[in-house]
């Protein structure tokens, strides 16, 4: 489902983290540091973030509450069909600054993308 979000997006901008949707990460000799710079390098030149925030991910965590602290608008889509019996984090739904939609079939997640891009 990440390809089909990220390809939606690609809709509406340009997508920097296009690589997250790929089924196979080929390993590069990067260093954590490079990561970092690069990952937080696109981070403040965004508009806005769109998150898939289903499975749990420090990285992405952090990214959120970098994107949270710079002003950037947030969406953080959670995918209620793939986690029917948990509910997203309290510290994504509890944020007020961070919109928040559960969605359960890829279009839901498009019209929450179209819509919130819309209006960012």
């Amino acid at each position: 489902m990440y390809r089909a979000i990220i390809e939606h997006c690609k809709s509406h901008g340009v997508v920097l983290t296009e690589h997250v949707g790929k089924d196979v990460c080929e390993k590069k000799e990067t260093t954590d540091v490079e990561i970092y710079e690069r990952d937080m390098e696109w981070l403040l030149s965004s508009d806005v973030v769109v998150a898939e925030v289903t499975s749990p991910s420090l990285g992405v965590g952090y990214e959120l509450g970098a994107a949270e602290a710079r002003g950037i608008k947030v969406l953080c889509l959670y995918n209620t069909a793939a986690n029917s019996n948990k509910s997203c984090s309290a510290m994504i739904t509890g944020n007020k600054t961070f919109t928040t939609v559960n969605y359960a079939q890829l279009d839901e997640a498009k019209k929450a993308i179209d819509s919130f891009v819309s209006t960012a």
